[in-house]
């Protein structure tokens, strides 16, 4: 099968969207963005061995490929619309190619999201994905607009998917979900979009992006350990150790803001996803309170490529 039957039976003849003005097979594809709002753009790369195990389902690295840039939108308070897709093969596998691309349009289609165009080529295994949205001109979410006395909030669970990579094939399938099929979380990016300070996706750890928060808005944080909304499959661990995989362990892809006291208050009830966790402070680095009372730094650790 050459590259452009590889495209034609995989990727093109989904409906074009009314804001693509020009589509899959040609040079660039031309997009009409809605009236008085911003793009929001983000990429991300996944590679084989570094991203997601060698015998992943094919399936399952098209979903996560797509959510793991969806979730880039969601922390930027954005409304997505499309995505550019570069896929790199050592083969043109058919059996593959279909079922990367029955993930990737499964999600796609559960957030009405359209592919647009991309590029695919022989070489090591890799999936890259270009995404983009759309968010009210000025109410986009950034990372440095935490203020001190904010109230700290996270949308989705945290640790089950570290527990899954730590387990490796013994993970059942419902923890192994986590890691292989994460669930960005727009709902609740959007209804902090102009709401919230400051926002950040969970990648790399809690405690890692927090800190990119806490790095450009010149801030620290409380962080009451045991408001974390741990996992399910977490609360059979010892506490610390449960604790440990939330702070630092990272593919999580919830969803990290912080909001003034009264935003809370209002949003609180509202969007059942939602928990506060700790407050923004004057004095910088980041600092956990157990149970008992007790304080202790917490390092602005987590994954890190490099």
């Amino acid at each position: 099968m050459t590259e452009f039957e590889l495209i034609r039976k995989y990727f093109q003849g989904k409906p074009t969207p009314s804001w693509c003005t020009l589509g899959i097979g040609d040079d660039a594809a031309l997009i009409q963005p809605p009236a008085g709002r911003e793009l929001a753009l983000c990429s991300d790369t996944l590679i084989e061995g570094r991203h997601f195990p060698v015998r992943t389902a094919p399936a399952d690295i098209g979903w996560k490929a797509l959510a793991v840039n969806l979730s880039d939108l969601a922390a930027m308070g954005a409304q997505p619309l499309g995505f550019l897709l570069n896929l790199s093969l050592p083969q043109a596998d058919e059996a593959f190619v279909a079922g990367l691309a029955d993930g990737l349009f499964e999600l796609a289609a559960q957030h009405d999201v359209a592919l647009i165009g991309g590029d695919t080529t022989r070489g090591p295994l890799s999936i890259s994905i270009t995404a983009f949205g759309h968010v009210a001109a000025g109410q986009a979410l950034r990372r440095d607009g935490a203020k001190p006395g904010d109230v700290i909030v996270v949308a989705g669970e945290l640790g089950a998917a570290a527990l899954a990579l730590q387990q490796g094939a013994d993970a059942p399938p419902a923890l192994r979900a986590y890691l292989d099929r994460p669930q960005p979380q727009l709902a609740c990016g959007q209804a902090l979009a102009g709401v919230a300070h400051a926002a950040v996706d969970v990648s790399d750890g809690f405690a890692a992006d927090l800190g990119h928060v806490l790095k450009a808005s010149g801030c620290g944080a409380l962080i009451e350990l045991e408001a974390l909304p741990l996992a399910p499959a977490l609360r059979a661990l010892p506490p610390g150790e449960a604790q440990t995989l939330a702070l630092h362990g990272g593919d999580d892809y919830a969803l990290v803001a912080t909001l003034a006291p009264a935003a809370w208050a209002s949003l609180q009830g509202r969007h059942a996803g939602l928990c506060a966790v700790g407050q923004i402070q004057h004095e910088g680095g980041l600092v956990g309170r157990d149970g008992q009372g007790k304080l202790n730094p917490v390092p602005l650790t987590g994954y890190s490529h490099f």
